[in-house]
């Protein structure tokens, strides 16, 4: 049961993960997104940057080390692999943590320009 709730906080953190890198475009449909989105994102700078541990991650370890941890199912072999990456170093969590903050910057940018466009399509023309 415990691996269970492991692999559901995973995917829980798998979802986190993408919506902190691609939630700036939800602003195209939800106009309160940035007040849900960049919160996400400032604490996903924030643990990479600063080297925190995220409480997922602490949550996901503990229910696995409840489970005895031993067996891997699908789910943690597909989603650790992108979460956990082998080999990460101090220096490409630095780059990780200001490559979310550009990637949003662009896609804040294109989402506004999105937004502009779909608001100036909806202007009644003056004839």
């Amino acid at each position: 049961m415990a691996d269970a709730l492991a692999d559901a906080v995973l995917a829980v953190h798998a979802a986190y993960v993408a919506f902190a890198a691609f939630g700036a475009l939800a602003w195209l449909r939800w106009r309160l997104a940035p007040l849900v989105h960049l919160p996400a994102v400032a604490w996903g700078a924030y643990v990479e940057l600063c080297g925190a541990r995220c409480p997922l991650t602490s949550l996901e370890d503990a229910l696995r080390g409840a489970g005895g941890g031993s067996a891997r199912g699908c789910v943690d072999r597909a989603l650790s692999a992108l979460i956990y990456p082998q080999g990460l170093t101090a220096h490409a969590q630095l780059a990780l943590g200001w490559g979310l903050v550009a990637l949003n910057l662009v896609l804040y940018a294109v989402a506004l320009r999105g937004r502009s466009r779909s608001r100036a399509s909806r202007r009644p023309s003056a004839r």
